[in-house]
């Protein structure tokens, strides 16, 4: 049954998206920084209960109604943890943006790319090349993928609607509290980005053997042990390092910001990125999602022919 909800929640997700800023994402930033306004004294012990009491409410919600649900029917648990999958996990929370850039890149419309890639990453992108637009897309492609559906749909396959939930407010304090303090220099963000990386250990990891298993293995393995340490995060390091090299295109280096050259290690191996790379980036995510849903459904099938022959 799993394997059914994930496969609906994505189909409803293609035919009725839930944009960016949809009412359940609202009122749970609104709710995070009214923890944030009542807990931030600007300590990290402070950062840790904020962070806290920011994941568990919302996770324990879920749990007490998915298991009220579960006591009444099987199916009114199942049909909560499929509302639960299509509120979390999703192509269309950033694909629109991706596309957006690719296209424009294909019509040579420059200046549109720069816009939309701004707009997406909330970056400086006004000044990028060409190829810089479009390596920062790819990059922000499979790292959007990544948070958007490998991520949740590994906890949700792993702890249930709960799984799903926990692990969606955490990479939202991530980016609300952690990214922010990080570049400030507070304390009150720090363990958010502690969270993050634990929370994330595994699934990206999984995510990034299997870009190999669908890409070119070897080069894939190659750059993940060789680059990913470089990388600002070596958590994203791993999953860009890997589908970088799985389709066979440089990521990272220098970026034409603010007047300025921002210089960044090399990712991954083979041609520039372009247009055309952006849509092998998207072959990648693809193949790996239907990887994904083939293992869940063979390991379902198998337990239930297991019982069925015990």
């Amino acid at each position: 049954m799993t394997w059914l909800a994930l496969v609906l929640a994505l189909l409803l997700e293609q035919f009725r998206p839930i944009g960016r800023g949809n009412l359940f994402y609202g009122g749970y930033r609104g709710f995070a920084d009214a923890v944030e306004r009542n807990f931030n004294a600007g300590e990290y012990q402070h950062g840790v209960v904020g962070w806290t009491l920011a994941v568990a409410t919302p996770t324990a919600i879920v749990l007490l109604i998915w298991g009220g649900l579960f006591l009444v029917h099987w199916a009114a648990a199942w049909l909560f943890g499929l509302a639960v999958l299509y509120v979390t996990m999703g192509f269309r929370q950033f694909s629109p943006a991706f596309t957006g850039v690719a296209d424009a890149l294909k019509e040579d419309k420059l200046d549109t790319a720069r816009s939309l890639l701004g707009g997406w990453t909330r970056e400086p992108a006004s000044e990028l090349l060409e190829t810089e637009v479009a390596r920062v897309a790819i990059e922000q492609g499979l790292i959007d993928a990544y948070r958007h559906v490998f991520g949740p749909m590994f906890w949700f396959i792993v702890l249930g609607p709960a799984g799903a939930v926990a692990y969606r407010a955490t990479t939202i304090l991530q980016l609300k509290w952690g990214a922010r303090d990080r570049r400030r220099g507070e304390r009150f963000g720090n363990f958010a980005d502690k969270a993050a990386n634990l929370i994330d250990w595994l699934p990206i990891r999984a995510t990034a053997i299997s870009f190999a298993i669908v890409g070119d293995f070897e080069d894939a393995a190659y750059c993940w042990r060789q680059q990913a340490e470089r990388w600002t995060s070596e958590a994203y390091g791993i999953l860009l390092a890997a589908g970088a090299g799985a389709i066979g295109v440089r990521l990272g280096m220098p970026l034409h910001q603010e007047h300025t050259v921002r210089f960044r290690p090399e990712l991954g191996m083979g041609e520039e990125a372009d247009a055309n790379m952006l849509a092998s980036a998207v072959g990648l995510v693809w193949r790996t999602l239907l990887f994904w849903l083939m293992v869940i459904l063979l390991v379902t099938l198998a337990g239930h022919f297991g019982r069925f022959t015990g």
